[in-house]
């Protein structure tokens, strides 16, 4: 994994927490607003925590999608394991 792929991770990762430490907060100290029923007879708590785990698995295909990328037009960066090993075997250049 490389730093460019890690800090997409990380930015992922705080857009994620922040819509889920937003509903917690909402649960927490306004419930009453979450109590409503939406469409299907479905109060909207549920709805919205349905809608965190379908987040969730869209950002993770993003994620996967775009670090998939990067790797297909070479940007992985410089693996310096692979480059210590190859030197330690004596298959550098």
């Amino acid at each position: 994994m490389n730093s460019r792929s890690q800090r997409l991770g990380f930015w992922l990762f705080g857009a994620y927490l922040v819509l889920y430490v937003s509903y917690v907060l909402v649960m927490a100290f306004d419930a009453d607003q979450l109590k409503v029923i939406g469409p299907g007879g479905i109060n909207l708590a549920v709805s919205v925590g349905f809608g965190l785990i379908i987040a969730a698995f869209l950002l993770a295909l993003l994620y996967g999608w775009l670090c998939g990328r990067d790797e297909a037009s070479g940007h992985e960066g410089l693996d310096l394991r692979q480059e210590k090993d190859r030197d330690s075997t004596g298959d550098a250049p």
